[in-house]
């Protein structure tokens, strides 16, 4: 009986091994999470001296700092490999290329998109996710809007729309749908499915409200998250 049961042991192990050795190259075999084996760079708009859209004392770069630092969190949990490319309250000169100095604010500027690039196409990602918020004059626009870009990577398409949905659906405060642009260098140069995400207009005194509270920055995380996670339901290689 002791023979029967360690060579029933044996056999089991081997078992084992061949599922293991003819499924393991399939993303998520043996993870539980949903999005283990992807790799995300998630960029945080601005930076540093450059705080791109304000209204009284609210800043942009603030608030796409605190929602993708959140985005990184559930993205982590769900088995994601994420980079970021900034961290901090300052620029990404200032946490990847602290050496570098420039003379004008529009020379450091443009060096930190370059920058942005690079460590991009150095990572690699499966997807390129860029966050900010918007402002205009008009206090009457809101509506949280997702863009890809038209001449971009083609999956760019199919992961800005599925965030959109993600979005309408979760925070149901806006009808706005997914856009291409061309103005957006970021996009126009990531050569994997990329998209940018406008989280709301400060301009707007409710939306203002909303993207200043740790609740709702909560809610923006859950439902991009919840688009990459479908984006990757329907484009698994």
């Amino acid at each position: 009986m002791k023979r029967w049961l360690i060579l029933g042991t044996i056999l089991l192990g081997c078992l084992i091994f061949v599922v293991y050795e003819t499924q393991a190259s399939d993303r998520g075999f043996f993870i539980s999470e949903t999005l283990g084996g992807v790799k995300v760079v998630l960029d945080a708009g601005h930076g540093g001296i450059d705080g791109g859209a304000s209204k009284d004392d609210i800043i942009e770069k603030d608030i796409t700092l605190a929602i993708a630092l959140n985005v990184e969190k559930k993205l982590k949990k769900k088995g994601a490999t994420v980079f970021m490319t900034r961290t901090k309250n300052g620029d990404v000169i200032s946490e990847h290329a602290s050496d570098q100095s420039y003379n004008t604010l529009r020379e450091r500027k443009k060096q930190d998109i370059f920058l942005r690039e690079q460590l991009v196409a150095k990572q690699n990602p499966d997807i390129f996710i860029s966050i900010h918020a918007n402002a205009i004059p008009e206090t009457k626009w809101r509506g949280a809007q997702v863009f890809y870009h038209q001449d971009g990577h083609a999956g760019g398409e199919f992961l800005a729309k599925e965030i959109q949905s993600s979005i309408r659906e979760n925070l149901k405060n806006t009808e706005r749908e997914a856009l291409s642009i061309k103005q957006v260098y970021l996009l126009k140069k990531a050569t994997m499915p990329s998209a940018l995400v406008e989280t709301g207009f400060i301009s707007n005194p409710e939306e203002k409200k909303l993207l200043i509270s740790k609740k709702y920055q909560d809610q923006m995380a859950d439902a991009i998250v919840e688009g990459i996670e479908r984006y990757f339901e329907i484009n698994i290689e």
